[in-house]
């Protein structure tokens, strides 16, 4: 294998110092265009590339971003070491009834891409990462080990195996309530959505059979419950149905609607704390023949695109998922340069999109 050539055969062959070759590649603007021209020129008759390891030494970083995400799309026969298989296209997939929401991007996807759009701003390489429960602490680790700092979704990594690694790269976590782990965390306002989302249903369409349904535990749809109750009770609105969650399992969330169907105990609508509950909800209300909104109204809350497509169109509580994971790198960047800094957690705002589900009409 030939020898790979460096920055000094560069600056041989346009005649330059070591010093022009390496401001042409990382500081353009400080060097006059037509010696940049020449040594550009020389390092493609070179075949020259510069080396971000090389030059993540001479700085003392990679200048490339970690993010380490969870698989929870796949089936689980469809993961690693599972007996089952992903679709390789996803337009064979177009002779299923209503297509397949799953095809859409969701929470994790449209946070990752925010962070892929910021890191491509800023100049920073970004490793993208994800495991199952029986590599994911290897998977971390060997990301952590290339990288100057790690954006995590929650749950996706055990907490002490995050904790080892926030003592040596800065760590930033977003959504869930990390208080206790001593790392960054960007989250919304999850009290005030679901709180508007309620008082909307109570106010305008003067519904007071309201129940909540949500199928994932988590911090942030705790929150979302505790609005749910707090603005019913100052609404005077009694709680006729009991929240149904945590239900373990958008399977649980299916059953739970199946069920109600079945007795004839519907609510008057169903306040979901996630848009994928609440596309669960409107999937197993239509094959029981109920509709939407006329017989029960539904709510989500996250904003993703399935819900803008869904029939009728999902109402819910938005959140900037692409400010989330742009701020992501923003924190990190900026706990590279000021580690003496205590921890922060950045509260986003949401916003409330009216739809068709909770019985609003578009115009």
């Amino acid at each position: 294998m030939a020898k790979r050539p460096t920055v000094y055969d560069v600056a041989e062959r346009a005649g330059v110092s070591i010093a022009t070759v390496s401001f042409t590649f990382r500081q353009p603007e400080k060097v006059k265009a037509s010696t940049r021209e020449l040594v550009l020129a020389a390092a493609q008759e070179l075949g020259y590339v510069p080396s971000a390891s090389a030059r993540g030494l001479a700085r003392g970083r990679t200048g490339a971003l970690g993010l380490f995400a969870y698989d929870y799309l796949l089936d689980p026969s469809a993961r690693p070491g599972g007996q089952g298989e992903l679709p390789q296209d996803p337009a064979s997939e177009g002779d299923r009834e209503d297509g397949d929401l799953r095809l859409f991007p969701l929470y994790v996807d449209e946070v990752q891409r925010g962070v892929e759009l910021e890191c491509w701003r800023r100049g920073q390489a970004l490793l993208v990462g994800g495991g199952n429960p029986a590599n994911n602490e290897a998977v971390l680790s060997d990301i952590a080990g290339r990288v100057d700092g790690l954006a995590v979704f929650p749950r996706s990594v055990p907490v002490d195996a995050l904790t080892r690694i926030a003592r040596r790269i800065p760590v930033v976590e977003v959504s869930e309530s990390l208080r206790n782990r001593g790392v960054d965390h960007v989250t919304v306002d999850n009290a005030a959505g679901m709180r508007a989302m309620t008082e909307h249903l109570v106010d305008v369409h003067g519904l007071t059979e309201l129940m909540f349904i949500g199928a994932m535990p988590s911090s942030d749809n705790d929150e979302r419950l505790e609005a749910f109750q707090a603005a019913l009770a100052e609404a005077g609105v009694g709680m006729r149905h009991d929240p149904c969650y945590p239900a373990g399992s958008e399977t649980a969330v299916a059953e739970t609607v199946r069920t109600l169907c079945r007795l004839g105990t519907l609510p008057q609508a169903f306040v979901c704390a996630t848009d994928q509950d609440a596309l669960v909800v409107m999937d197993m209300l239509a094959e029981a023949g109920v509709d939407v909104p006329r017989h029960v109204a539904v709510t989500g809350f996250d904003g993703i695109a399935a819900g803008r497509v869904i029939r009728p169109p999902l109402t819910t509580v938005r959140q900037p998922m692409e400010r989330m994971g742009r701020t992501m790198v923003e924190l990190l960047l900026d706990r590279l340069d000021h580690p003496e800094k205590p921890p922060v957690e950045l509260r986003l705002p949401v916003r409330m999109v009216l739809r068709e589900s909770c019985g609003c009409r578009p115009g």
